[in-house]
């Protein structure tokens, strides 16, 4: 029996031993995703707009902040530049993202 060569470690999933997973659609293109192959991007997105939320500031209100969850296959993910297409040698290595400042 020959094996095929394996391009990444964990497949490019994240599931371990559960077996299957519930799927997620793209952000972007729409596309059933499983959700632990799919990346998770949160955004924090601003109920009000920024010129009435610096007013309402400088009164000292308060101005909640709505969380935002989107997911995304991994072609959209490199295209919109949120996750880097690697190397080869790079690709069995666990990629931490970067932390917006």
């Amino acid at each position: 029996m020959i094996k095929t060569p394996k391009k990444r470690k964990s497949g490019g999933r994240s599931k371990g031993a559960k077996g299957r997973v519930y799927r997620v659609p793209c952000a972007a293109c729409g596309k059933l995703v499983p959700r632990d192959k799919a990346k998770k991007i949160i955004e924090f997105k601003s109920i009000v707009t920024p010129d009435l939320a610096m007013e309402l500031r400088k009164k000292g209100a308060y101005i909640p902040k709505v969380k935002v969850v989107k997911y995304y296959c991994i072609s959209c993910a490199v295209y919109r530049g949120l996750y880097p297409p690697r190397a080869k040698d790079e690709r069995k290595k666990r990629l931490r993202r970067r932390k917006r400042k």
